[in-house]
């Protein structure tokens, strides 16, 4: 995979990825990450490592990249240069390319005639046809010039893995590109086929923005006499209303669906799910299913279609896969207990909500309702954290008899020796309820949650007192029975 320096890995750019990686282990080869950084105007600080950082956090690390290294490096073409001019050299002498001396003020003119007449802007190949003679002098004056590509018309046809037979006869849309840059850079066009080359690239599977510019590519495969790759097109990722998914709509980046507590699993099971190129298409894959069902020819030309108010789904689901693996179930604790801490730290009474065994039983409870870790430290969980505060003129309002009911639940929990369980505890709390001598089920069950949790809403009571567990409950009945004592 080819990726630019010039900015951080959005979606597109991991679906990308992600197919690649996928293809690649599916067929025994390599996933190759390359990274552009010869635009030197657009390069961004920090992005090349951000990319890498990115696929690893994702799960889909290249086998060879330029933090990994690898036996056909380096790679950033930055570091190729050398290999790029003497390319541009050799078709130079062979016909293919010539010197442009052109200044940005003529093709400037050029691309506003073009425009001012209605037809697309496009270089009129004028140096093309400099005599040898007229390129020395200029040469020898050290004119600024640039290489062009000399396109030809009699495009041959080549097989695309995923759009299949595809020609587009360039010479007649487009002007010669250039191919090395003023500055000595080469354009995408060259670096990317040289690297291809010599990096003996077999399949390359990349957006289909590039299909048209394929036939260009396979002229200079042909010019220099080399086997290009296989090419797959993959079908553009769309919004689900069929609009562009924007780089400025921001919380594409992969970066901002890792702060906001997305699972890397859950990113590439939405974007494979809303495209093509599997056996089945269900919810909740993990890579190593994805691989396994993979098949390209199941890739469809259509675009594919991501409704990204479906994530939150897909996140629950693979955040209760992680919560029933007991390895990365510990690795959830570790996390959420760093998450408390930061959100609470001052108000903790009873250091015991930040144990290992509090926290799983709270996330078993939990998992298939919460979609983000981060949920568990909102101020609808805090009840699980910080005990709450609740004002006699509360429970007035729902019984007159709380100082009964208080001392039903610890009598409950007395009799209860053995682990709580929620549906034991259910009908316990209806036996209960008919215990009490004027207040309804209704408001009983609104007095124990309030009791539990200072809330009116939230998980099932009996589900709110196995988190608790035994002794949480009688701390906080026991302030309910001093409360109702005191009023």
């Amino acid at each position: 995979m080819s990726s630019c320096a010039a900015g951080f890995l959005h979606l597109g750019g991991l679906r990308t990825a992600l197919y690649n990686y996928i293809f690649a282990k599916k067929y025994g080869g390599s996933f190759i990450l390359r990274l552009e950084d010869t635009d030197q105007s657009r390069l961004v600080p920090g992005a090349a490592e951000s990319i890498e950082d990115m696929l690893e956090w994702a799960g889909i690390p290249p086998d060879e990249s330029p933090r990994r290294g690898g036996p056909v490096g380096p790679y950033l073409q930055s570091q190729r240069l050398d290999l790029y001019s003497q390319t541009a050299l050799q078709l130079v002498e062979s016909g293919h390319a010539y010197y442009c001396f052109c200044s940005s003020q003529r093709l400037e003119l050029l691309k506003k005639d073009a425009l001012r007449t209605g037809q697309t802007p496009r270089y009129d190949n004028r140096c093309r046809h400099l005599r040898a003679e007229q390129v020395q002098e200029k040469l020898a004056q050290g004119t600024p010039h640039v290489i062009r590509f000399r396109l030809e018309t009699g495009v041959e046809p080549f097989q695309d893995l995923i759009f299949g037979w595809n020609r587009h006869e360039v010479a007649q849309v487009e002007g010669d590109p250039v191919v090395i840059k003023a500055d000595g850079f080469p354009t995408y066009h060259l670096a990317n086929i040289v690297d291809d080359h010599h990096m003996k690239i077999s399949h390359v599977l990349r957006g289909s923005e590039w299909l048209i510019s394929t036939s260009k590519h396979l002229l200079m495969y042909r010019a220099l006499g080399w086997r290009p790759p296989t090419f797959g097109h993959l079908p553009l990722l769309m919004n689900k209303d069929g609009s562009k998914l924007s780089k400025r709509q921001g919380d594409i980046f992969i970066q901002s669906f890792q702060r906001d507590g997305v699972l890397p699993e859950a990113l590439l099971d939405i974007t494979t799910n809303c495209g093509s190129g599997f056996n089945t298409n269900r919810m909740g894959r993990k890579i190593d299913e994805l691989i396994s069902e993979f098949n390209p020819s199941k890739i469809t030309t259509h675009s594919a279609l991501l409704d990204l108010e479906k994530l939150a789904e897909f996140n629950k689901i693979h955040l209760q896969q992680r919560i029933e693996d007991q390895q990365q179930c510990h690795m959830l604790i570790n996390d959420l207990q760093r998450q408390i801490q930061q959100a609470y730290k001052t108000e903790i009474q009873d250091q015991d909500v930040l144990h290992e065994d509090y926290i799983r039983r709270v996330l078993h409870l939990r998992k298939g309702h919460i979609s983000t870790l981060k949920e568990l430290v909102s101020p609808a969980y805090s009840y699980l954290w910080v005990r709450p505060s609740v004002s006699s003129q509360q429970v007035a309002a729902l019984t007159a008899e709380a100082q009964h009911i208080a001392s039903l639940v610890l009598r409950l929990m007395e009799e209860r020796g053995e682990e709580l369980a929620v549906e034991r505890l259910n009908k316990d709390l209806k036996t209960l309820a008919k215990q009490t001598k004027a207040t309804k089920y209704r408001e009983l069950m609104k007095l124990l949650r309030l009791t539990l949790s200072g809330l009116q809403q939230g998980p099932s009571v009996a589900e709110m007192m196995v988190s608790l567990g035994r002794s949480e409950i009688r701390h906080r009945f026991q302030k309910l029975l001093l409360l109702s004592e005191t009023s």
